[in-house]
This record gives C-alpha cells, structure tokens and sequence, in this order.
C-alpha cells in the first residue's frame, strides 16, 4: 500500500493539513510521526523525493526498486500529461484515444512492430531489472491513482500503465525515432535523425584545475518525446545525477563522484531502404520468388463525434523487415538495427553506476545502444570519445552508397550482424588533450587526428566535409591550452558565427564599389556587426537573411578540404552575384522592421509558457556553437522551437564544480511554477549551480514527497 507525506515547504501550515488528510489513517498517523522525529537532512529512513526550488527531483531510494518507484512517480508529478500520450501512441492507439490526427503514428509504430516486440524484450530482462521496470511502473500508477484530479482527462484513458508500454515508448524513440523516423523513410536521401548536439572532454593538461572536464549538451526539439527531464538518483550502489527522455526509467545522459558521459547523434547508419522487385505474389530474392509474411492489425480510430471507426492495417514484411511504401510499383522495405537489443536500459543503468573507465566500458561492450557518440570523462583524467552503435557489417559499398536505395533482389547486399565493440572508432587520452564533437563524422574529434578514417571500412561514417559549428567547437577548444570551468560555459554560450568570418570580408570589399545606396548602407551595417548573435547584436538579422538566400553549396570559392578541415570552405565564389542578393535583402529586412541595424533578439524569440524574452544564439549551419533553430511565427518573427535543451557542465575536482540548466524548465503540467521559470537564465547565458549533496539540497528545497 502506498502513503505518501508531501509537503510545500514554504507553507507554514503543510504539516498540519498533511496530519489532519492523514488522520483516520492509522498507518498515516504512525508515518507521520515517524517523520516528525527524523530532520530532513538526516539520512532517509523511507524512500523519498526532495524537490529543490527549480524542481529538480532528488530521489533517496532504501533499494534499487523503491528509487525506480520513485523516479516514475516524479516523471509523472512534473510531465504527466506528456508522459501518458506518449506511452499512448506508443501502443499504437492514439488515434483510438485521441482521433485521427494520430493515425499515421500508429501506422508506423505497427508497422515496425513496436508493442509485439515490447512484450519480447520485457520477458528478456533480467529478473532484477525486470522488477526495475515493474517498479517504474507502479509509480507512475500510484501517482496517477493519487493526483487524478491534477492529469487531463483525455490521456487518463492510457491508465494503468503497464511495464511494456516503457519499452514500447524505448523503442519508439531510439529506434524509430532516433535511428530512423518516418520523414527519413518518406525521403530515403535525408538519413538524418531529428536532432544534435555538442559533446566536450577536456583532460587534466588542458584544464586550469588540473582536473579533467565534461560539457554535455543535446540540442533537441523543445516538445513531444524530445523533452529532457532532470533528476538525481541515489540507492544503494549509485548516486548519479543528469537527465532522461521523459519517460525514459534511467538518466541516459550522467555524471558521478567518479566519471561522466554525454551522448551526440552521431554520423551513424543503422537503416537501409531495400527495393523489392516483385513477381507474382511475392518479391524475387536470389532467383527465387518469396512470399510476404502478412500481420493484420484491427485498428479503432475515435470520431469526432466520440464513436469508433473500425478498419484493417495490414503489414507485410520480407525478409528485410517491413514493407514502408508502395508507390508507383516501386515497393521499399525497411531494414533496422537494434531490434534484439532488448537491455538498453540496464546499460545505461550500469554506466551510471560504474566508477571507473574500465567498468565503464564493460558496460559499453554489450552494445544494446544503438547509436550516439559517447563522449567521456573521469576523476582519474581519463577522457573518451566512443563512436558508438550497432554497424552493420557491410560486403561492399561506402558510406554515400548506403544512403541510397539498395537492391533487395540479392543477399549480397543483406547485412546479419554488426561490427564488435571492437571495430568501433574509439579515442582514449589523445595527445591533443581535448576531444569535441558537434555531430560530425569521428574523424575530426580532435587535432592532431586521433582516429584515421583510413583504418575503418568507408561504410561506418562519411569523410566530410567537417562543418562550421564542428570547426568552431574545435577552434575554441585547440586555441586555449589551460581552460578554466567558468571557461568552458562561457565558450558553450559562444554566439558568434563562423561563417561570418569566411564570407564577410568578401562581401564587404564588393559591395564597396556598388554605387546602390541601400547596398551601402547594409555594408556599413554589417562592417559594424561584432559577428555575433547576441540578443543586442545589430547586422545578425541583415547577414542571416542574406545567407538563407545563398545556395551554400555554390557560395564558397574555397571548397571543404579534407587536408585543411577548420580553414576550408571560404571565400566569395560569386561576388557580383552576392551584392545584389544583399540589395534585395536590405529592401525586405528594411520594409519588415523599418531598419537595417534591428537586433537579432527583437525579431528572434525565447516564447515559452508565459515568457517571450529576446533570444539568443542561431541555427548550427551558420557555424554558431549556441544553437536556437526557429520556426516564423507570421508576423516577421521567429520563435524558438529547439536546440539548446540540456546543459551540464561537469570539473572533476574534489568536491565536483556542476552546473547545468533545462533551457524551457524540468515540468510541463499546467500551472506547474517550473515550466519555463529557467529561461530568464536560458536568455541571459547563465546556468545554475547543481545541488548534490544533502545539505545542498535541503537549503534550497521546496517540497519533499514521502513514498
């Protein structure tokens, strides 16, 4: 039986209220009696949450399955309404819950098999973590079963959760989501996840403590199952602090006393397109005719008049896994990685428990995550940079090969297994003393060249071009030998854009022969320009503009080099051509804004709950490290809609120096005073100190949840 004692903090009268609700419960009456007798920075005697004032979750578990208990009961306090959906369509009945609009969503987790394949991996976890997940579970019903009255009434309708809709919303985002989605198999030549990020290790050598570093720093959608959620977890064996994809039961991205990672999306294939040639009743392979597996699904779509529309889904499948379009005779079946790796979750789980590189690693060599670079740092000054994922081994073709459309006519090009922990591009130590990466391919992670891609098959990551927020990520690290913490988060907040520094000095010197006045006063707008995308910087708006009418792949005189990857590409190809493009810029920047010098974050905006503040930072093709990507919002500005999401920056020194923010805040229910209270900090560069310790966290607590 669950009890729960919760108390604000800032109340003078929550214990009274707790004791009175509580009253006709003996047991109640005996919890909260114990309670009064044990202060709240003493050691736990029962399981609990301490919530600090930016409602980050501390949980104190007695044992493993009381802290997962406790970590599904936070997730649902603080996003349960998201949660709930997102578990919903991952059973592949959102559109019997919630209407047609999520129908294509239930397709396609269908037809990948998504809750078939959950009911698989659950019965092949091991019985610890089995009841790990169980208990995740029983959380989140608890606290759904407590707080009706605080979730919507419309995704009540997904209660009781049961342990496998957790691994059904796992797969759906590593491997569906992450590895491939739907827009990458609508348009076969965008085999490109959803998301970005930077990822910095910094060695004792290079740092002004002496202490080795970590920068973790995702960008990712701000919404649906792109949502970090922050928290620390302590039970017997682990005392780790990060953050999760709502939903998710373990920190996917942590630190501890010992050691760090962070994860980047990485230049990693795990999915081919196969085309399929048909004969018959089924698809040729290897001269012979076989037959389609078929599964039917009985799908129930809610109308709006809140009846059920009833009809089939079948799928059909070859040997290369699911059929995913048929379009003008031309039938492609989808074929992806990781589908058997059923222990994501207990990896993840182990690392953070791990206390040294080598455990680390043990934990590493399962291979059950299937893509994302692992960047990694410890307090014995160990740094490195893992390529990680399942590679399939492939007999032939490169990299650019296999983002085509493969013949599916012939088990030639039918990959069955994956490269070994071994074969992956892996960096411990380099001699440079740094290791960045900014989704570019493993190559470049740091200079001098620690990982040759000549010693790799020409399948497992392409060979550039290194692009502009790579090269400044590397270029901010290889030009200070001795980096300071405070450092590090000001060269994370870093605005300025790199491609400015290739191009404008080109432009300028053109557009000084041109005899159009408006030209001219755009040119001296932009020699003005500090190259920045400061909230205050004047010139940002004009460039930016003037760049998004530029075809990049003609603009450079200079094309990316391979023998100089943070010099190249550069310079003007087209000057001529670039100054009237900036006179037909200037003339719709001036009509739009009614000047040329408007700053950057009067038309750029952090819009988020009830805020709408300046923003700062830009999209990363423009070679910006602080990355914002914007959607038009119809009236001339732009509104935030991703990029930076999770920062933490960790210095492995004794105690650990910790600071981290969740850009839109660690909550989205309604009314909850944590959705968006962290962007005033997010708009001022700032990010706020990491409380660990008990004492730390007691001192700026505002509600403790008793389980």
């Amino acid at each position: 039986m669950f009890f729960t004692a919760k108390t604000k903090l800032n109340s003078p009268l929550g214990w009274q209220k707790q004791f009175r609700r509580l009253l006709p419960f003996l047991l109640g009456i005996i919890f909260i009696l114990a309670m009064s007798s044990q202060s709240i920075s003493a050691a736990p005697k029962n399981t609990e949450i301490l919530w600090d004032t930016y409602g980050i979750p501390h949980i104190y578990g007695n044992n493993t399955q009381d802290a997962f208990k406790a970590f599904g009961w936070a997730q649902m306090q603080s996003h349960g309404n998201l949660l709930l959906r997102l578990y919903g369509q991952a059973r592949g009945k959102a559109a019997e819950y919630w209407g047609e609009e999520y129908l294509d969503s239930d397709k396609w987790v269908l037809t990948m098999g998504v809750p078939k394949r959950a009911t698989t991996w659950y019965k092949a976890q091991s019985p610890a973590f089995r009841s790990y997940i169980d208990a995740f579970a029983t959380g989140i019903n608890a606290y759904a079963k407590e707080h009706r009255n605080l979730i919507d009434d419309e995704v009540e309708v997904v209660l009781p959760i049961k342990p496998e809709d957790i691994l059904s919303h796992l797969q759906r985002a590593l491997l569906f989501t992450f590895v491939v989605n739907q827009g990458s198999v609508a348009d076969v030549s965008q085999h490109q996840s959803p998301a970005a990020s930077n990822g910095w290790a910094i060695a004792p050598k290079r740092s002004a403590s002496g202490k080795a570093m970590l920068l973790a720093n995702p960008h990712l959608p701000w919404g649906d199952l792109f949502l970090w959620y922050e928290a620390q977890i302590t039970a017997p064996g682990i005392d780790a602090y990060g953050a999760s994809l709502v939903g998710i039961p373990v920190l996917a991205i942590a630190f501890n006393d010992n050691l760090g990672w962070t994860h980047t999306v990485n230049t990693h294939d795990g999915w081919d397109a196969y085309e399929l040639k048909l004969q018959k009743d089924g698809y040729l392979f290897d001269g012979k005719v076989r037959p389609f597996d078929t599964t039917s699904f009985p799908l129930k779509i809610k109308q709006k008049n809140g009846s059920l529309r009833e009809q089939i889904f079948t799928v059909k499948s070859s040997v290369h896994g699911p059929v995913v379009s048929e379009k003008d005779g031309k039938v492609l079946a989808l074929r992806v990685v990781g589908q058997d790796s059923s222990c994501v979750l207990e990896q993840w789980w182990d690392m953070a428990r791990a206390k040294n590189l080598n455990q680390f690693q043990k934990a590493l060599q399962r291979l059950q995550l299937p893509m994302f670079t692992v960047m990694y740092a410890d307090r014995a000054g160990h740094i490195m940079h893992l390529f990680n994922g399942l590679v399939p081994v492939r007999k032939q073709g490169d990299f650019a090969y296999w983002q085509g459309i493969i013949p599916g006519d012939t088990s030639k090009t039918l990959w069955t297994k994956n490269h070994p922990y071994q074969d992956l591009p892996k960096v411990i130590d380099p001699a440079s003393g740094w290791l960045q990466n900014a989704n570019d391919p493993p190559w470049t992670t740091t200079f001098p060249t620690a990982i040759k891609a000549e010693n790799y098959p020409s399948y497992i990551a392409p060979r550039g071009p290194m692009d502009f927020r790579a090269q400044i990520s590397a270029k901010m690290l290889a030009e200070d030998d001795s980096i300071s913490f405070e450092e590090m988060i000001a060269y994370k907040h870093s605005t300025r854009m790199e491609l400015a520094d290739r191009i404008l000095d080109d432009l300028i010197g053109a557009a000084q022969k041109s005899q159009d006045e408006l030209v001219r006063r755009a040119i001296d707008v932009l020699a003005a320009w500090n190259r920045k995308t400061d909230a205050n910087s004047k010139g940002a708006v004009l460039f930016n503009s003037w760049v998004d009418n530029l075809d990049l792949d003609k603009t450079f005189s200079t094309p990316w080099q391979e023998k100089s990857p943070r010099t190249t590409p550069d310079g003007l190809a087209d000057p001529e051509s670039a100054v009237k493009a900036l006179s037909d810029v200037a003339a719709k920047v001036e009509k739009t804004y009614g000047k040329l010098d408007v700053a950057w974050g009067e038309v750029f905006r952090l819009r988020y709950g009830n805020l709408d503040l300046p923003a700062n930072g830009g999209n990363d093709d423009k070679g910006i490290f602080r990355v914002l990507s914007f959607a038009p919002t119809g009236d001339g500005h732009f509104q935030a809609v991703g990029g930076d999401s999770y920062v933490a920056a960790v210095e492995f020194s004794q105690p650990i120096k910790a600071k981290a923010l969740t850009s839109y805040g660690n909550a989205s229910q309604p009314n909850s005073p944590h959705v968006s209270d962290q962007l005033q900090l997010f708009a001022r560069q700032q990010l706020r100190p990491i409380w660990r310790t008990r004492q730390e966290i007691t001192a700026h607590l505002e509600e403790r949840t008793v389980l």
